[in-house]
């Protein structure tokens, strides 16, 4: 393990954070910039390998592989404070943006300026179903997949489903390779006691949230929930959401629920940074410390989990990559996710309203996007521009 300045490392993680637009693979590329280019922490290879175990683990991607980067070089003390300074920049910011709506009230300002956010974040989801969707459809295995976890999420929308689709199509990919060999025998010898604590989350948050229906600890099963079922990044957990803090519970119209996804899009660092303004959106009305509280403690627990499987699986992970069926559970695991996205962008589109003014600004966010010249902080306050405007 190579010694490193902790404050040095930190503050190049803290530049990677405020420079950090555009989901996991952009990050990558700062990453790539930044942490090996300029300041040598690594090489290529190693950042690439880690990229590639992070893309195998369920959580958010770009930040685990950040942390994977801290414990590699600090161990797991690094790996937690690299995990803070990365993420507590922009959580707090959506903290903040939780109550935006709260504060156009009190100040007698229309929320029609915000209009044309909801139908931008679905042109962002839009270009991540197009890209994910060229990446993840390779074969025919791949596109049946990916129409499974389309049409199943489309008709079912209860939460339960998307954990379901995904191990379908994972143990599909497996069954469907027709590879032998695929659990070859590996000694591991694991940090166990990181399993214990993520497994201890899990069970004990959903038991609390059961028996005392408490607000803050059923935000906290939730978020946490989702960081440990969903693959990729914050593209990935938009349809998890939807279904679950939308349509089912009711914590927020489907209107505010974009604007905040497409706020955070003109933020840098982690788009999973989202839950501290679903959380604090969820919480509204129970005062200022109580929906600060649902904020912070939503994003805690679509990190923890992420972070905690790290810990356990770093350590072996030269081990563990040589397992066949592991990656190639990956590939129908990716094919459904491309799946669940489509499916909530088409809903998403339904539920913005259909109308001429909502196409456009969807379609020239798009536009937009694939230029791939225009930063997507510039496009959100060209879209929040327009709505003070008109």
């Amino acid at each position: 393990m190579a010694t490193v300045n902790y404050r040095h490392f930190l503050k190049d993680v803290l530049i990677c954070s405020l420079g950090a637009y555009g989901g996991p693979e952009a990050h990558f590329g700062v990453f790539l910039d930044h942490l090996v280019t300029r300041k040598h922490y690594l090489e290529e290879e190693d950042l690439v390998e880690l990229l590639a175990l992070n893309s195998i683990l369920p959580g958010p991607t770009s930040t685990q592989t950040i942390v994977s980067v801290g414990y590699r070089i600090g161990g797991p003390l690094l790996a937690f404070f690299t995990l803070m300074v990365w993420a507590l920049p922009v959580v707090l910011i959506m903290t903040a943006l939780s109550f935006l709506y709260q504060i156009l009230e009190e100040l007698q300002i229309s929320g029609k300026i915000l209009r044309f956010i909801g139908p931008m974040a679905v042109g962002f989801i839009v270009l991540a179903a197009y890209r994910i969707g060229k990446k993840v459809l390779i074969d025919i295995t791949s596109y049946i997949l990916f129409m499974f976890g389309a049409v199943t999420t489309y008709f079912i929308r209860s939460p339960w489903i998307f954990p379901l689709v995904l191990i379908i199509g994972g143990i599909i990919s497996v069954v469907s390779s027709r590879e032998t060999d695929l659990f070859q025998k590996t000694k591991l010898n694991p940090p166990w006691h990181y399993l214990v604590w993520f497994a201890c989350f899990a069970a004990g948050s959903l038991l609390l949230a059961t028996l005392t229906h408490h607000l803050l600890i059923t935000l906290f099963e939730a978020f946490y929930r989702y960081g440990y079922l969903v693959f990729g990044g914050g593209q990935v957990v938009v349809p998890v959401m939807i279904a679950e803090l939308v349509e089912t519970k009711g914590y927020m119209s489907n209107e505010e629920f974009l604007t905040g996804y497409g706020l955070v899009q003109g933020l840098p660092g982690p788009m999973f940074s989202f839950s501290a303004y679903a959380g604090g959106m969820a919480a509204r009305g129970q005062g200022t410390l109580f929906q600060i509280a649902a904020a912070l403690l939503s994003a805690i627990g679509i990190f923890l989990p992420g972070t905690l499987l790290i810990f356990f699986v770093y350590p072996v992970w030269e081990k563990l990559k040589g397992i066949k069926a592991v990656r190639l559970s990956l590939r129908g695991i990716n094919a459904v996710a491309g799946g669940l996205i489509t499916t909530a962008a088409i809903l998403l589109l339904q539920k913005s309203g259909l109308s001429l003014e909502n196409f456009l600004v969807l379609l020239f966010t798009v536009l937009l996007l694939l230029t791939r010249k225009i930063p997507a902080p510039l496009i959100v306050l060209a879209t929040l521009g327009a709505g003070i405007l008109l």
